[in-house]
C-alpha cells in the first residue's frame, strides 16, 4: 500500500516535498478538512486522546497540540480536562479554523522538523496526531518536541509504518538506551482512515520524558 494512491487533497498533501507546499495545500483544504476526515473515519485524534488520558494526569498544563490542523483534538482535550492547550501548525488556513473552535490559549504558525522558539521544558505534555507521516514530518522533528517537554511529561504521537520502518523505530530505541525517554505505551499498527482505500497503517506512541 502506498500513500500516493490517495485522491484529491489527501494525496496531494502526502506527495508534497517542501514545507511551503504543504502549507499551501492545507490552506486550500481548511474549509472542508473536518468533513473530509470525518467521512474517512479518521482515528488518530481519538487514539491520541486515549493515550494521553492514560499517561498524563487530568489538568496537566500547558499542553502543545503540535500539528493541530483545524483543532480536532483540541476540542476533545478541553472536554476531557486539559484546560490550557496551545496549537502549532504550518498552515495559516488550518489555524484560522482551529481559532474558531475557541479552545486554544495560543496559536503558533510554525513548521515542525527544525528549531522551535520555545524554552526548554515549556510544556507538560505534547500531542502530535497524524503529523509523522508521508510528506510531512520525519524523525528529525522528534528531538525538539523532547526538548520542550518537561521531565516527567508525556509526548503522544502517531507514526506511519513507512516512517517507523525507515528509522523512527531505531531512533526511539536509541533515545531509550540513552535514558532520554521511556516508552510508556505503543499501540499495534492500525488503519487511521478506514474510509480511504490503501491507507498505510500507523501506530500510536506515548513517550515519557526522563
Amino acid at each position: 500500500m502506498t500513500d500516493s494512491k490517495h485522491p484529491g487533497a489527501l494525496g496531494a498533501a502526502y506527495a508534497a516535498k517542501r514545507p511551503e507546499e504543504v502549507a499551501a495545500l492545507y490552506d486550500s483544504w481548511a474549509d472542508t478538512y473536518d468533513a473530509d476526515m470525518s467521512a474517512a473515519g479518521y482515528r488518530h485524534p481519538t487514539i491520541c486522546l486515549a493515550l494521553l488520558s492514560r499517561h498524563l494526569p487530568r489538568g496537566a498544563a500547558p499542553l502543545l497540540d503540535a500539528g493541530a490542523g483545524t483543532g480536532l483534538i483540541g476540542e476533545w482535550l478541553a472536554i476531557t480536562g486539559y484546560p490550557q492547550v496551545e496549537a502549532l501548525d504550518i498552515s495559516e488556513g488550518m489555524l484560522a479554523q482551529a481559532s474558531r473552535k475557541g479552545v486554544y490559549s495560543a496559536l503558533h504558525r510554525l513548521a515542525l522538523g527544525g528549531p522551535l522558539p520555545f524554552a526548554d521544558d515549556a510544556y507538560a505534555g505534547i500531542v502530535s496526531a497524524g503529523v509523522f507521516t508521508s510528506g510531512h514530518v520525519g524523525v528529525d522533528g522528534l528531538d525538539e518536541l523532547i526538548r520542550i517537554c518537561q521531565p516527567g511529561g508525556v509526548i503522544v504521537l502517531t507514526v506511519k509504518n513507512t516512517l517507523w520502518d525507515a528509522g523512527f523505530s531505531a531512533r526511539i530505541a536509541e533515545l531509550e538506551a540513552q535514558g532520554v525517554v521511556t516508552r510508556a505505551e505503543e499501540t499495534p499498527p492500525y488503519v487511521s482512515m478506514p474510509g480511504e482505500a490503501d491507507t498505510v497503517p500507523s501506530r500510536g506512541l506515548a513517550l515519557r520524558v526522563t
